[in-house]
C-alpha cells in the first residue's frame, strides 16, 4: 500500500458560548480535517482543532498541503515512525515546533486511522491494550462562569458520571479562587476529586503562594502553574508543594518532556495530541513517564483515548460534558473503548 494524496478541509466559526480560562478567550471552533489517501482505497482520517484566531485552520491547511502532504505520497503508511522522522528534518530549517508539529501531528494521527481501518481493527487493539474503560474527569469549571454557574455545572457532571472535575483558577485574586473552589467542593462532595488549572498564569513565588493554599483544599492537582517552557521553575515549585504538578499540554515533541520528567518538575503529565506530536509522541512520553513512575492524563479525549488503554501509567481522560444525544455514557465513571476500525471515538 502507498499514499497517493492527501485532502484538506478546513471550517473556522464563531463559537455559540465562548469559554475563558486565566490567559485567554476561547471564542472560536477552527477545524482542520485531514485525508490521507492509498492506492487500495483506504483512506486515514485526523481532525485538529482550534479554539482561537479565525486563520489558524487555513494556514495549517496550507501547511500540509504545500509542505508536509507532498512529501508523504508514495510512502508505505504502515512506516508511521520514518514518516515522522521525514517530517521532522523536513521542517528543521522554518522550526519544527509550532504549526509545523500541530501538521506532523495531523499526519501522525491520520496514518494511524488507516493503519486501523486497513486491519479492520480499533487503534488501542494494536497498541496492546491493558484496559477496557478509562476513568474520566468533566473539565466544566470556565472562568466566564459565575459561581451559580460554576455549581450548576459541576453538579451536572457529577449527575452525569463524572468522578471528579477540573475547574480554572488565577483569573482574579487568590481570595476569588478560594471561593469558587469550596462552591464546587460544596458540590461534587468530599471525596470526588478536584483539579485546578492556571493555564501558565504565575510567576515562581505566586505559583508558590497559591499552591499552598491549593493544597489546603485538597485539590487534586495543581495544572500549569507556570510557564511551559521554565523547566527549572516546575522542579523546584515540586519540591516545595506536596501538591502534585499537572503539565505538558504544551510542549513540543518527546524532547521537550526529558528534562522535565528526569528533574522531577512533573506529577501529573498530560500531552496534548496536536503539540506534542502525535499519538506516537504520546505513546512515548506516556512510556517514559512509566519509567519514573509518574501518572499520564490526557490533555483532552478523543483520539487520546487509544493511548490511554495502552499506558501502564494512565489515570484519567479529560472530558467535557456527555453529548445529550445519549451516544456515550460512563460506566464506574469510565469511558468505554470505541469498538470501531481506526481512531473512532465516542465523541467524534
Amino acid at each position: 500500500m502507498r499514499i497517493t494524496g492527501i485532502g484538506v478541509e478546513v471550517v473556522s466559526e464563531p463559537k455559540r458560548h465562548a469559554v475563558r480560562d486565566a490567559l485567554q478567550l476561547l471564542d472560536r471552533n477552527g477545524r482542520t480535517r485531514l485525508v490521507i489517501e492509498t492506492d487500495e482505497g483506504v483512506t486515514g482520517v485526523s481532525d485538529t482543532y482550534f479554539g482561537r484566531l479565525a486563520s489558524s485552520p487555513a494556514v495549517l491547511g496550507q501547511i500540509l498541503t504545500e509542505q508536509l502532504g507532498p512529501a508523504i505520497v508514495g510512502e508505505d503508511p504502515a512506516l508511521i515512525r520514518q514518516i515522522r522522522q521525514k517530517l521532522r528534518a523536513l521542517t528543521d530549517y522554518q522550526g519544527t515546533a509550532g504549526l509545523s508539529t500541530y501538521g506532523i501531528s495531523a499526519i501522525d494521527l491520520a496514518l494511524w486511522d488507516l493503519l486501523g481501518k486497513s486491519l479492520d481493527a480499533p487503534v488501542w487493539k494494536l497498541l496492546g491494550a491493558q484496559r477496557t474503560a478509562i476513568p474520566a474527569y468533566a473539565m466544566v469549571g470556565w472562568l466566564e462562569l459565575d459561581v451559580a454557574g460554576l455549581e450548576q455545572v459541576s453538579a451536572r457532571a457529577m449527575e452525569q458520571g463524572f468522578r471528579g472535575v477540573k475547574m480554572k483558577v488565577g483569573g482574579g485574586p487568590l481570595t476569588e479562587d478560594v471561593t469558587r473552589i469550596k462552591a464546587v467542593r460544596a458540590v461534587i462532595g468530599p471525596d470526588a476529586p478536584l483539579m485546578v488549572d492556571a493555564n501558565q498564569a504565575f510567576d515562581f513565588h505566586e505559583a508558590l503562594r497559591r499552591g499552598r493554599v491549593y493544597e489546603e483544599l485538597d485539590c487534586r492537582w495543581f495544572e500549569e502553574p507556570l510557564p511551559a517552557d521554565d523547566t527549572e521553575g516546575h522542579i523546584r515549585l515540586a519540591d516545595k508543594l506536596d501538591l502534585p504538578i499537572a503539565t505538558g499540554e504544551n510542549r513540543y515533541g518527546q524532547a521537550a518532556f526529558r528534562d522535565l520528567v528526569a528533574g522531577g518538575g512533573v506529577g501529573v503529565i498530560q500531552p496534548d495530541l496536536r503539540r506534542a506530536g502525535g499519538l506516537t509522541d504520546c505513546l512515548e512520553i506516556g512510556l517514559m513517564a512509566a519509567g519514573f513512575g509518574i501518572p499520564y492524563a490526557s490533555h483532552g479525549g478523543g483520539a487520546h483515548i487509544h493511548v490511554l488503554a495502552a499506558l501502564p501509567n494512565t489515570i484519567y481522560v479529560e472530558s467535557g460534558l456527555l453529548p445529550s444525544d445519549g451516544r456515550v455514557e460512563l460506566v464506574d465513571g469510565c469511558y468505554p473503548l470505541p469498538p470501531g476500525p481506526g481512531l473512532s471515538s465516542w465523541d467524534g
